[in-house]
């Protein structure tokens, strides 16, 4: 097609922690709420890498519609899933041992769910993109887009809302510890994209 229309978000959707600590005694407790925290965060942030990477891709090429309806549909998808994921492995690691450690995981939790909630609906959106009608099909796509604007502030503040875990002095040491939870190098693909038209 001739006319791309693209929206690459700042702030990728990947949400890594860059945390360091020295503290010298372990914490059984909060070793094994990180160790089921830091689990679900590397599942989830290696599947909005590749649900980004289905977006990006689409906006490289001459895509027809219907393959764009597609990807975004599906990529769509897997980011709510991956999302609610994020949310329910926050939830089923319980409460972190520290202080105010109930209001850390509600907040966490809410954000994320915000953010699953927003890829379900562009979701739907896409899933009703009309592929018969360029004129249509360009401005729901362009709705879409419109629609993304939202994501970054979204994505931020759950980034926010799960880095406050480790500005715990009781969690530091035990998330730091975990692979999951270390910074890994930013993928090409960490910013959601609209598709092209």
């Amino acid at each position: 097609m001739n006319k791309k229309l693209a929206a690459v978000l700042s702030g990728g959707a990947v949400l890594v922690l860059a945390l360091s600590g020295c503290g010298d005694d372990g914490n059984e407790e909060a070793e094994k709420w990180a160790g089921q925290y830091c689990d679900s965060l590397r599942k989830q942030n290696a599947r909005i890498a590749g649900a980004n990477q289905k977006l990006d891709r689409i906006t490289e090429g001459d895509s027809s519609p219907e393959e764009v309806k597609k990807t975004d549909t599906e990529a769509f998808g897997e980011l709510s899933a991956a999302f609610e994921a994020l949310s329910d492995g926050v939830r089923k690691a319980g409460v972190p041992p520290v202080d105010k450690g109930a209001e850390l995981r509600k907040d966490a939790m809410a954000k994320l769910d915000a953010v699953s909630d927003e890829y379900a609906d562009l979701k739907e959106r896409a899933e009703k993109l009309d592929t018969e009608d360029q004129g249509k099909f360009a401005d729901g796509l362009q709705d879409i887009t419109d629609e993304m604007e939202k994501l970054p502030a979204q994505v931020n503040a759950a980034k926010d809302a799960l880095s406050a875990f480790g500005e715990e002095d009781a969690l530091r040491d035990a998330i730091s510890a975990q692979e999951g939870c270390r910074k890994q190098a930013e993928s090409p693909a960490a910013s959601p994209a609209a598709s092209a038209a």
